[in-house]
């Protein structure tokens, strides 16, 4: 398919196995497919435009803003509900509380002859955030097909691999499929995809060379990439612009973007300013530090919690290695003495005992008073020494 393999670039084997794995519109396809990998790798991307482009029907949920059962439930069904329905007409809005529910609603709505002979895909971005939910809803969504007894795929979009999801109960194991990061070339060859019309691709190309030649160390993201290129692209043209080099004249055109890039480094992922500020710092020649009434490196406010979080990682560094399990399990079982603990315990014994002996031989005072006898005195004494000689042995 040439329209497709020139929108989504770089993940020709990824498009490959999901268009095997989908089939006809009227096959059953595989009932779950789990989608993972880094953020910006083209999991939605690629999902969302292959699904537009066969034109089959889907429903896409995020399960960020769908946080509660009920919410994601009810979005679902009423998205089918406006594919079955007629055009033109309006479709009520349907409620729904458990899965059980849902179940029989999901029935109800893929009757509908628009649905009835063709797959339904149900995909759920983020759906890591699904580990917070029900317990019974994992693998529920994994059996859906079984339990609704209709023709459905549900695709789970995840940046954590599966078996983070697993539960311990076991269930009904997805079809993995993973995204990875893309490569130095496959940016290269994305970005400069975007170029303006105005300008040639081998002059943004160029300009693209130079912008992962600076930020790809630091930063592999897709999206953040593309904001720092368009947000960057004004000040490299700018000498076209003029007249004071053209499109080939590269080394004059990088030591007028160098110290723009330099300075749009120390911000990546920061978004401290907006792009219409940054634009217009990079008119002025301003310097960032210089803009208020936004934050400043200088001004950063932690959140409440994560001050106490940041301070007891700090005691908490200072604890031997050793003693981790002993404070933060309940059942640490028996803690073996090392060499040197026993050593100063031993060493601690033989201190008492010394001062123990030292004590016996310092002048008793006898309360008894003074009609004790010289036997008394004679009888005490052959106990100190029998004493003093047992202490020696031992030590």
């Amino acid at each position: 398919m040439p329209h497709l393999e020139n929108t989504v670039l770089c993940r020709e084997s990824q498009v490959s196995i999901l268009q095997s794995l989908f089939g006809e519109r009227h096959h059953f396809s595989f009932p779950s497919i789990f989608i993972y990998g880094h953020t910006a790798s083209g999991k939605t991307y690629v999902t969302q435009t292959l699904l537009r482009t066969l034109e089959l029907p889907h429903v896409f949920v995020n399960c960020v803003e769908c946080f509660s059962l009920r919410l994601l439930l009810e979005q679902i069904l009423n998205k089918l509900n406006h594919l079955s329905s007629s055009e033109g007409g309006c479709s009520t809005q349907i409620t729904c509380e458990t899965f059980n529910d849902f179940v029989r609603l999901f029935k109800q709505v893929t009757k509908a002859e628009s649905l009835k002979d063709q797959t339904v895909y149900i995909v759920l971005d983020k759906a890591e955030y699904l580990r917070d939910m029900e317990a019974n809803l994992l693998p529920g969504f994994l059996r859906l097909q079984e339990l609704t007894d209709r023709n459905v795929t549900v695709l789970f979009l995840s940046e954590i691999v599966w078996e983070k999801f697993r539960p311990n109960t076991g269930c009904f194991e997805p079809f993995v499929l993973y995204f990875p990061d893309y490569s130095i070339g496959n940016l290269q060859k994305i970005l400069s995809h975007d170029h303006p019309p105005e300008y040639s691709a081998d002059f943004y190309a160029a300009y693209i060379n130079i912008l992962l030649g600076v930020f790809y160390t630091v930063c592999r993201d897709l999206k953040e990439l593309r904001h720092l290129a368009v947000l960057n692209f004004p000040k490299y043209c700018e000498p076209v612009v003029k007249g004071e080099a053209n499109e080939r004249d590269t080394r004059k055109l990088w030591r007028n973007i160098e110290p723009h890039l330099k300075r749009a480094m120390q911000t990546v992922y920061l978004r401290e300013i907006s792009s219409s500020q940054w634009e217009k710092l990079q008119k002025d020649d301003i310097d960032p530090a210089q803009l208020k009434g936004l934050s400043a490196y200088t001004h950063v406010e932690l959140p409440y919690y994560s001050k106490f979080i940041l301070i007891a990682a700090y005691l908490a560094s200072y604890n031997p290695a050793r003693t981790d399990k002993r404070f933060f399990l309940k059942h640490h079982g028996k803690i073996k003495k090392t060499n040197f603990l026993k050593k100063h315990e031993k060493g601690c014994f033989r201190t008492e005992l010394r001062s123990a002996c030292i004590n016996m031989d310092k002048p008793q005072k006898h309360i008894e008073g003074k009609k004790a006898t010289s036997d008394k005195q004679s009888s005490s004494r052959t106990k100190t020494i029998s004493t003093r000689q047992i202490i020696s042995n031992i030590i």
